[in-house]
């Protein structure tokens, strides 16, 4: 996922490159904890739902991180696919992303954006490109993105299990409900709904990408790794976003002296 906040997140919250960011667990206070899943959610792409935005394709777009945000995601694993479908070297081909990354890096840093988002995606290309190098294996350079898929889809679902689903605990303060939601059966629910849509984005991507991981078929891979990030996330970002919208605006009272 991309970044979705130019300003600097909130104490007690945590970034990643690939998805939306979680509250650090160190941080104790219940102040910091709200900040930081409200924060989630916004890097997500909601909080324009909250803000009571229209879904617009101008305000989709700013939701998923703007063009910066989607050349960012893209480019660099679609350059190493290009790199490699047309040369079969692994070398060339993990220079052009490493090559890339430093530059949006580089860019960011210029700009005096925080370190963490400046460098965030280069990390993450390193990693692919030092796993692919060990190996000698063009398809290892997927290999993070498949254990953070199969993370956040551990995460979410064992959250619907225990009673705590993840998005519906962003949405809630996002929204100003808080925990609230918890004690309203039809809210509750529609929350495990939401987050068992997110877990199946995830493991969608793991049950179509893994076979050709194995059959080595990077070709294939990188194809339906493109296809399924950006397209797949802005599809679902469409659907929380009028999910969230509709189902507040039609539990939430109007208050007195409204029409």
């Amino acid at each position: 996922m991309s970044d979705h906040d130019e300003s600097g997140a909130p104490a007690g919250y945590r970034a990643s490159p690939d998805g939306p960011g979680l509250p650090d667990a160190n941080s104790a206070n219940p102040a910091t904890l709200a900040g930081g899943m409200a924060a989630a959610a916004r890097k997500a792409g909601l909080g324009a739902a909250a803000d009571g935005e229209p879904l617009t394709g101008v305000a989709l777009l700013a939701a998923m991180g703007g063009v910066r945000g989607i050349v960012e995601a893209i480019l660099p694993g679609l350059l190493f696919l290009l790199a490699f479908t047309f040369t079969r070297n692994l070398v060339v081909s993990l220079i052009a992303p490493v090559v890339i990354g430093v530059v949006l890096a580089g860019l960011r840093l210029a700009q005096k954006q925080p370190l963490t988002q400046a460098v965030g995606g280069l990390v993450g290309i390193a990693v692919c490109a030092v796993l692919s190098l060990l190996s000698g294996k063009a398809e290892d350079y997927y290999v993070p993105g498949f254990w953070t898929n199969a993370g956040y889809l551990v995460a979410l679902v064992i959250s619907v299990l225990v009673g705590w689903p993840l998005v519906g605990l962003a949405v809630g303060f996002l929204m100003g409900d808080g925990l609230a939601w918890r004690k309203d059966r039809a809210k509750r629910r529609a929350m495990q709904l939401l987050t068992l849509c997110w877990a199946g984005l995830f493991a969608l991507r793991l049950l179509v990408q893994l076979p050709l991981y194995f059959a080595g078929d990077v070709d294939a891979l990188g194809a339906t790794r493109l296809l399924m990030g950006v397209p797949l996330y802005g599809i679902l970002l469409i659907v929380s976003w009028l999910f969230v919208r509709s189902f507040y605006h039609k539990l939430t009272p109007q208050e007195p002296g409204e029409s």
